[in-house]
């Protein structure tokens, strides 16, 4: 039986921005069709280059029908080889073009990619369903070499089977995709493989984004359908104990090396399910690395890390992907040895060196409702647990008023991390928190145990360049005359007289100075 009619292909296609700086450095990204592709000094551009030759929003770039669109909106214009753009829109029917942007140069090339049929890569992996009774096979963990050879050469008799007509050149990819999709994860196990990748992201079955050095390409790689999308989820969930389903469609997990996932489905997910991982780190990471990295200053490291050793509440603020359980993770080495530590997350990610760490995670309910254990939960049961500190992954409902009367009762230490954009709207969203934890508290009440309970917060964002950053240390004064608490900024990054950002001290000293001076005063370096 030849191939039906209606055998159709997928085709992606994506923008590719080259950009080359004055030193040579290239910065690369990829963008799909259609997008408007903003270039310019604005750091909400999609491309920023910062430079006083270049406008705030010099150009906007746009891939249609493989066409490339250049609309100009600058004060001193673009040049493409001998000739100049400047406030009019050009659209070149090529595959790539070259222009200059004040002393960058950015290179816009059209990509795209055929893949498989869909029906051709269906038909193959029924029939290697069929031929192996695969879903007869309790396959647990990662699949036995003797299966996944047993796999690969049934693959490769069924793609060289007359009837499904499958081109020479592709029979080979073909085979490892869909050996990868029956055993594995599919697509995103060579993903999930590249040290370079630190997130990757499942759209629908034929669109996957990852993030390379903070910014995000189109990796031109697919699922064969839904169905192939839900089966690798399920495959990371099952061992977990917890399920999706169309009356639960979403669920937060992890995988066995502690790369956190999360999964939504139909009718909840319209463009099919999705997936998102978050990948945990092959090695641990020092406060090293993050000063290697810019993340913060050699001075900003020695401060945050006696902090934590002297036992102030921490707690660390930022957006979606902004590094925060990192950052909370890297603080964790500066605990002592001898302290009970119990950590209480959504999915584990934590992985503390200490050797008396008890570490808790939150149990979704079961199928007849029952069985759940909440962050809250966990908090409230982890002051029975005689700690010495106690670190939640995230503060994100009742249980933030839980946490503070911890920290403000004998577990002095105790860290956690919230999502806010700058400290004043991180002590914002924990009074709201709070306010959710179900006791009636006037919310002065609640300001003053803030007051009382917090004494740093370091914001970490996300930089225009993809790097992640601490923005800010704050700390954390009181209750002043307005109701409102007060706080007072230790560290912050702003620009230089060049318009480079740079971490610098604000001159204020923090109010625990003294202790600061008593525990360090032998050593040479800076107190502060």
């Amino acid at each position: 039986m030849g191939l039906s009619s209606n055998t159709h292909q997928v085709t992606s296609a994506c923008m590719v921005v080259s950009i080359v700086a004055p030193g040579g450095k290239v910065l690369r990204r990829s963008f799909p069709e259609e997008v408007h592709v903003s270039v310019g000094r604005d750091l909400r551009s999609h491309v920023v280059l910062p430079s006083h030759h270049v406008s705030r929003k010099h150009i906007v770039l746009r891939l249609t029908a493989e066409k490339i669109e250049v609309q100009d909106l600058s004060t001193a214009g673009t040049s493409w080889g001998e000739e100049m753009i400047h406030q009019e829109k050009r659209i070149f029917d090529v595959q790539n073009i070259e222009l200059k942007v004040g002393p960058y140069q950015v290179r816009v090339q059209s990509t795209s990619r055929k893949n498989q049929s869909v029906e051709q890569r269906r038909r193959v992996h029924h029939r290697l369903l069929d031929r192996l009774q695969l879903e007869k096979r309790c396959v647990e963990g990662p699949p036995s070499d003797e299966l996944r050879k047993e796999v690969l050469e049934a693959l490769s008799l069924i793609v060289a089977e007359e009837d499904l007509q499958i081109p020479l050149s592709s029979r080979k990819r073909m085979v490892t995709e869909l050996a990868d999709e029956a055993l594995g994860l599919g697509p995103l196990e060579a993903l999930l493989a590249d040290p370079q990748v630190s997130e990757i992201m499942v759209v629908d079955p034929h669109t996957i984004y990852a993030e390379r050095s903070g910014l995000l390409e189109l990796t031109g790689r697919s699922f064969t359908d839904d169905e192939a999308v839900r089966s690798a989820i399920e495959r990371i969930v099952t061992p977990l104990g917890r399920r999706i389903d169309e009356s639960s469609p979403l669920v937060d997990a992890r995988l066995p090396n502690g790369s956190r996932v999360n999964a939504v489905i139909p009718p909840l997910a319209l463009r099919g399910p999705c997936i998102t991982i978050r990948k945990f780190p092959e090695h641990r990471m020092r406060m090293s690395s993050l000063i290697e990295s810019g993340s913060l200053s050699a001075r900003m490291a020695r401060f945050i890390e006696r902090s934590v050793a002297l036992k102030k509440n921490i707690v660390i603020s930022g957006g979606t992907g902004s590094g925060k359980t990192t950052l909370l993770n890297i603080l964790s080495a500066s605990i002592g040895s001898a302290e009970r530590i119990v950590t209480i997350e959504d999915a584990a990610e934590l992985n503390l060196e200490q050797p008396h760490v008890v570490r808790l995670e939150s149990k979704p309910p079961n199928l007849e409702g029952k069985g759940e254990y909440a962050i809250r939960d966990l908090v409230k049961n982890a002051l029975r647990m005689r700690p010495d500190r106690i670190l939640v992954g995230e503060c994100r409902g009742g249980e933030a008023l839980d946490m503070l009367q911890a920290m403000n009762t004998g577990h002095e230490g105790s860290m956690t991390t919230t999502h806010a954009n700058s400290p004043h709207q991180a002590i914002s969203r924990l009074e709201t928190l709070c306010l959710m934890g179900g006791i009636d508290l006037p919310l002065f009440a609640i300001r003053r145990q803030i007051a009382q309970s917090i004494h740093l917060v370091i914001q970490q964002s996300r930089v225009t360049d993809g790097s992640r950053r601490v923005t800010e240390i704050s700390e954390v004064l009181g209750v002043g005359e307005d109701g409102e608490v007060e706080l007072r900024t230790l560290f912050l990054l702003s620009p230089d007289s060049e318009g480079r950002l740079t971490h610098r001290a604000t001159g204020f000293m923090p109010s625990f100075l003294p202790e600061l001076s008593r525990q360090y005063r032998s050593e040479s370096q800076e107190i502060f």
